[in-house]
């Protein structure tokens, strides 16, 4: 990709450099590897388990670049993302990309350093997926792209629990599981509203290639195969009793919202502009947010013998 393809209007100042990081997207990383680095079992230095996650941080923003730098000509497509530095000619695909390959770099280097090897090992892993895997080869080619692709998104908790432990456990597994699994009803609910976007943009989401139908089965499909991780869970050394209770809550709110969108048509779903797939794309982020906030609570709970089983 070269910088002639984007106009560039002027020089790029801090706050799109700030943009090409996905600070939003970042914000879900860094809690999430939060909660990886507070549950884990064992003890590090809070100097050293802020440092690792301004480091994963850094990851996640590498990625978010070079997922822009990549995606620039459909980027400037589509009504949701045509406002980002490098479509909008704030920052030239060329520099989008030197920021991200930087911020690979540095963040890979300096985690492994301050932490282990395994834990670097999976941070540069999840840029890579992100970068390659999910942006240069599935989002383009096929309509399991947000299936597979979530991966990318599901790691930082395991790299939180590799940076404490140095090891990946199946406390780390299952809260991959969780985002893994969620990732793919929480961005079809989006899909459903949104697919004018993508049909413009070229990008094969599900909603593209077999339908609106076909997508409203998947979410209720993909939300129930997330309800035995998300209350497994609370059955292991992370999870107790406010986990179990949370989480028996929330899963049961968002079956229901995907159950709402299944039953749907497209003649209910555009009579109100597709609120209950609007509602549902909304409250799945505050499901993982609680979800992992409840972790939290799990672990502050235990000093006073009132966490776990």
């Amino acid at each position: 990709m070269s910088d002639a393809a984007v106009p560039h209007d002027k020089e790029a100042g801090f706050g799109d450099y700030i943009a090409l990081l996905k600070p939003r997207v970042m914000s879900l990383v860094v809690f999430t590897a939060l909660v990886g680095v507070l549950v884990a079992p064992g003890q590090i230095h809070p100097f050293i388990a802020m440092t690792a996650i301004l480091f994963i941080a850094l990851g996640a923003g590498a990625s978010g670049a070079l997922n822009m730098w990549w995606d620039a000509d459909i980027d400037a497509v589509m009504k949701r993302t045509q406002r980002r530095p490098v479509p909008a000619g704030k920052v030239l695909p060329g520099e989008a990309l030197g920021f991200g390959m930087a911020l690979s770099g540095i963040s890979v280097v300096m985690l492994g350093l301050a932490t282990n090897l395994l834990a670097a090992g999976l941070l540069a892993f999840t840029i890579f997926f992100y970068a390659v895997v999910y942006s240069m080869w599935l989002k383009r080619s096929t309509p399991q792209n947000i299936v597979i692709g979530g991966a990318a998104g599901a790691f930082p908790p395991m790299i939180g629990w590799a940076v404490v432990t140095g090891n990946v456990g199946v406390e780390a597994v299952l809260m991959f599981m969780i985002i893994f699994m969620w990732t793919p009803p929480h961005f079809w609910a989006l899909a459903l509203f949104m697919n004018e976007d993508y049909s413009k943009a070229g990008v094969p989401m599900l909603t593209v290639t077999h339908g609106k139908k076909v997508t409203r089965a998947h979410v209720l499909v993909y939300t129930i195969l997330l309800i035995p991780f998300a209350v497994g869970a609370a059955f292991t050394s992370i999870g107790g009793p406010v986990f179990l209770a949370v989480s028996v809550v929330l899963n049961g709110i968002f079956l229901l919202g995907a159950w709402r969108i299944w039953r749907r048509d497209e003649v209910m779903a555009a009579a109100d502009k597709y609120a209950v797939e609007k509602q549902v794309f909304k409250f799945s982020l505050l499901y993982l947010f609680l979800i992992f906030g409840a972790f939290l609570a799990e672990a502050a709970l235990k000093p006073y013998g009132l966490g776990g089983w």
